[in-house]
């Protein structure tokens, strides 16, 4: 084993874990159903929010998409000048006025964001004392063409952002991608090597591939790296030009389903116990057993 060299197996090597400053606590995975009316899907959220902080979730997350139909029609009409703030973003203004007053984290999902004459779709997460911690703008953009069943292209709007997104929180270290950032298990891989104790993907898969790899994805980030993963979509509207496929949930660090729902409306709350993650890389040390004499994952932006 000793020729394995599992040290080089990541370069730069990976860091060490952080202790998270809690071992246990609640996170809250919003549901939402998202209509035309912006005011509407503004104050809507916000209750959902207060509720999951009144059933004690300390880490809330938002769906993609929360204030907007998901159509490239829709991105630049309900898009917000997020670094500008206060009226021209909305959103994040309420983002970050609920989550300061209730004192919680809060990964806002996404939102369409316009910087000077580009879009992006971007995820902003917020601490409790309301400050914004990061800005993740969605990395892959969701272009697909499956004859017969769905045909989307976010590229004809959107531009792909260009940093991976790690930040740390009141409730520890958290990786974000939204939804088909998760399709590619690199990014996982790198937010696993700088420290994570979560990802969190905002997603809004369809009716086509949610059935089929909706679970299949989370299940698999969260195996590979023996982490937690927590996603939150949009509820279900079939009248929708992009009907979403819903079921919001969250992966332990053994890949197993802790706490999901179907396609309405919901608010999930489950528990995350960091200690399990010691557990589990106790168990079955994988970082140990990688083969740095044969592969490398390389991150080229630490």
């Amino acid at each position: 084993a000793s020729v394995y060299k599992p040290e080089q197996a990541r370069v730069p090597p990976a860091v060490q874990v952080p202790i998270p400053p809690v071992t246990k606590f609640k996170i809250a995975l919003c549901q939402l159903s998202v209509t035309a009316d912006k005011e509407r899907n503004i104050a809507h959220a916000r209750r959902a929010i207060e509720e999951a902080a009144e059933k004690g979730a300390q880490l809330v997350v938002l769906p993609e998409i929360w204030n907007s139909p998901y159509s490239n029609d829709s991105f630049p009409v309900y898009a917000e000048d997020i670094d500008a703030g206060g009226d021209a973003s909305p959103s994040t203004a309420m983002l970050s006025e609920v989550a300061r007053s209730l004192q919680i984290t809060l990964v806002g999902g996404s939102i369409p964001e316009r910087c000077g004459d580009r879009l992006y779709n971007t995820c902003c997460v917020f601490g409790t004392d309301g400050k914004l911690r990061a800005k993740h703008r969605k990395i892959h953009l969701f272009d697909i063409d499956i004859p017969g069943k769905i045909t989307f292209m976010e590229s004809k709007t959107l531009t792909a952002g260009q940093n991976p997104t790690i930040v740390d929180t009141d409730v520890g270290r958290i990786g974000i991608g939204i939804c088909y950032d998760i399709r590619f298990q690199e990014l996982a891989m790198l937010y696993a090597a700088r420290g994570a104790h979560l990802l969190c993907y905002p997603g809004a898969f369809n009716m086509t591939t949610g059935p089929l790899h909706w679970e299949l994805l989370q299940r698999a980030r969260a195996a590979d790296n023996q982490l937690y993963v927590a996603t939150c979509a949009p509820a279900r509207d079939v009248g929708a030009g992009y009907v979403a496929w819903g079921h919001s949930t969250l992966i332990g660090p053994f890949g197993e389903v802790l706490a999901t729902t179907e396609h309405d409306e919901a608010i999930v709350i489950a528990e995350i116990d960091y200690s399990e993650m010691e557990l589990r890389r106790a168990n079955l040390p994988l970082e140990k057993q990688k083969r740095g004499d044969l592969y490398q994952l390389v991150d080229v932006q630490r």
